[in-house]
């Protein structure tokens, strides 16, 4: 929902479609890997028999900023 509403507020801010399509399949792909994670990551360190509340916020922060900014740049090099 929250990329439908920024694809629209850039789609109307810009009138450019390709960077309101850049920015929607980009969050989505961001929200779906924070997601993933975010769940996997606190298991993994569990398994590890590290305290995940300690720990696992660094990893998925920077897992999700990594894939968030990796993600935006492709597909907008892939769209434009």
């Amino acid at each position: 929902i929250f990329a439908v509403i920024s694809s629209i507020v850039v789609h109307i801010w810009f009138q450019d479609i390709k960077l309101s399509l850049i920015i929607s399949i980009s969050m989505v792909i961001t929200m779906i890997v924070a997601g993933l994670f975010g769940i996997l990551v606190p298991v993994t360190l569990k398994k590890m028999k590290i305290d995940p509340a300690i720990a696992s916020s660094v990893f998925v922060t920077t897992i999700t900023d990594v894939i968030g900014f990796v993600s935006f740049l492709g597909v907008g090099a892939y769209f434009l």
